[in-house]
């Protein structure tokens, strides 16, 4: 599976891919950050983030996108702009008919370094470690999106089982329903 996981922001929108399978060793396919100009008009840094994005998704062909879940933060202006960012990465993915899987901080940050209470130096450790690179990538927002693919990679097939499993659930009990009789009063 090759995922490219988005660590959504207007200034910097990181973005990594990673492949490989839960279980196996993965690889590092690239990693970078989409840049905008803060002082730039907020359309035009959307259409950068848009065509940044593009050009990942063109160079890399991702099986997959993992996007960072957004959530609630004291700066609203800062949590307008990742959300923003965060839905140019899934407008990109699903004009390409790509699945997309959001992923809270907590999730990542537990998935590769155990804790879901990591800092960034850890997260930037655990992700040189994984994928058996030289020195932590930069900027942090780099680093983070490779923390997202890995995260998605390690943690689709569970989640697949227990959709499907959900999904069997569902049907066992649509079909074994008792029909509700009306009785007269």
């Amino acid at each position: 599976m090759r995922v490219l996981g988005v660590d959504p922001g207007l200034t910097r929108c990181g973005v990594g891919v990673v492949e490989g399978v839960a279980g196996r060793p993965l690889t590092m396919r690239g990693v970078g950050v989409v840049r905008t100009p803060a002082d730039a008009e907020l359309g035009d840094r959307l259409v950068a983030v848009e065509r940044g994005i593009e050009e990942w998704l063109d160079e890399h062909r991702p099986d997959c996108v993992a996007v960072e879940r957004v959530f609630a933060q004291h700066n609203v202006r800062t949590v307008m702009g990742t959300a923003q960012a965060s839905a140019i990465a899934m407008l990109c993915a699903a004009r390409r008919g790509l699945p997309v899987a959001l992923h809270t901080p907590s999730e990542v940050k537990a998935a590769v370094s155990g804790s879901g209470r990591a800092d960034k130096a850890q997260v930037g450790a655990m992700v040189t470690r994984l994928l058996r690179l030289d020195a932590p990538p930069k900027p942090a927002d780099a680093a983070d999106a490779l923390a997202l693919a890995i995260c998605h990679i390690w943690r689709a097939p569970a989640l697949n089982r227990l959709q499907q499993a959900h999904a069997a659930a569902a049907r066992t009990s649509r079909t074994t329903a008792v029909p509700v009789r009306k009785v007269p009063r």
